[in-house]
């Protein structure tokens, strides 16, 4: 099993499902920070998507099915309730890692992932876990 810094030093992509383009949000405060760190962000919000715009300046995604690449981590900011399908999602892209956003938790999604082969974390802010490790890249 692998740890949450083990996760983060492993990882450049992640995708943000719940991702907002409110600035006053988590949702888009902590990807704007793993951005800044140097992690490539994937906002997945079909709201977002259908209306054509971008969240820090990405292309925003309406399901994790449509993003075109490889993803490392699917970052979750919905309710835990919906964790499981997300989790369902994340598996069937392929993603490496699930990461469920402080004060979200499922014992569904732990389930799923464990049982596609991710590494599983939860009720943990990613930015906090990255700050905290200092984990940081550069552009490849």
């Amino acid at each position: 099993m692998r740890t949450p810094e083990e996760i983060l030093r492993g990882s450049r992509v992640i995708a943000v499902v719940g991702a907002s383009a409110h600035p006053e949000k988590a949702a888009y405060g902590v990807p704007a920070a793993m951005q800044a760190a140097g992690f490539k962000i994937v906002p997945v919000n079909p709201r977002v998507a259908a209306l054509g715009e971008t969240i820090l300046g990405e292309k925003v995604y309406a399901s994790l099915r449509d993003v075109p690449h490889e993803i490392d981590i699917v970052d979750v900011f919905r309710p835990s309730e919906q964790a499981a399908s997300v989790a369902q999602q994340a598996a069937a892209v392929g993603a490496k890692a699930l990461w469920l956003q402080q004060e979200i938790t499922s014992i569904e999604a732990k389930v799923i992932a464990e049982q596609a082969g991710m590494a599983y974390v939860e009720d943990n802010c990613i930015a906090v876990a990255r700050a905290r490790y200092g984990v940081r890249h550069t552009a490849a």
